[in-house]
């Protein structure tokens, strides 16, 4: 019976289990299959709750999404509005202001939370 892991042992036990069904040839709706599932929940959970993940400082998420879209900073430049603003910006001697993260979430599609909290 599969049960809420709370403890680092549980941890590493739900883990490994996860590992060996991995490596099974797992059918559709086996028992095997529906384990899995299962204990990657309760591992997803556990890790949530153990190893919390904030949010990234508004300049590294720029940086990350302009990375994952692979574009450079003229691409910013286009968005912010100067090359000297999108400098500072990028520096941290500039804060964003609001039409600046409305054009970031619009135009890069990150997240508003991102780019509102303190850096």
């Amino acid at each position: 019976m599969l049960k809420a892991i709370k403890t680092k042992t549980a941890h590493a036990i739900a883990l490994h289990r996860i590992y060996e069904l991995m490596q099974m040839d797992l059918k559709t709706n086996s028992d095997e299959q529906s384990e899995l599932e299962i204990l990657s929940i309760l591992v997803e959970d556990y890790e949530k709750k153990r190893f919390p993940i904030g949010l990234p400082n508004p300049i590294e998420a720029i940086k990350f999404r302009l990375e994952q879209l692979n574009l450079d900073r003229s691409t910013l430049v286009s968005i912010i509005g100067s090359k000297s603003r999108t400098s500072e910006i990028l520096s941290g001697k500039r804060k964003l202001s609001l039409s600046m993260i409305r054009a970031l979430h619009g135009k890069l599609n990150i997240p508003a939370s991102s780019l509102i909290s303190e850096y």
